[in-house]
C-alpha cells in the first residue's frame, strides 16, 4: 500500500522535490520532532510567528495542527488577541477569523 503524502508533496509535489524534501525530513521530520519543546508548544510559537508576520496561507496549515497538538482554542483565542497589541490588529483580525472559520467547521462536522 502506498505512503500517503504529506501535505508539502501534495501542494508541490513535483514542482520543488527539493523544497518537499527539507520541509518533511528536516523541518517536521528534525526540527519538529526534537525533545527539546513539546509539539504543543511548537505548535503555539508556529502559529504566534505566523499571526505576527501576516503569513494566513500558513495558519491555514498550522491553526488546525495546533488544535490536533493540544492547544485549545480558548488559548489561540487569547494568543492571537495578545499579539494584536504586539503585532497589528490587522494581523490579529486575519488569524482570529481563520480560526473561527476553522473551529466552526469542525463543530459543524
Amino acid at each position: 500500500m502506498a505512503e500517503e503524502q504529506t501535505a508539502a508533496q501534495k501542494l508541490l509535489g513535483d514542482f520543488a522535490p527539493e523544497l518537499v524534501r527539507l520541509t518533511d525530513d528536516v523541518l517536521f521530520g528534525e526540527v519538529w520532532a526534537s525533545e527539546g519543546l513539546s509539539q504543543r508548544d511548537r505548535s503555539l510559537i508556529t502559529v504566534a510567528t505566523l499571526v505576527a508576520l501576516y503569513r494566513a496561507d500558513q495558519l491555514a496549515f498550522h491553526l488546525p495542527k495546533a488544535l490536533e497538538n493540544g492547544v485549545t482554542k480558548n488559548e489561540l483565542v487569547e494568543a492571537i488577541t495578545h499579539i494584536a497589541f504586539y503585532a497589528g490588529w490587522p494581523n490579529a483580525m486575519s488569524a482570529i477569523t481563520q480560526l473561527k472559520n476553522i473551529v466552526e467547521g469542525a463543530d459543524a462536522s
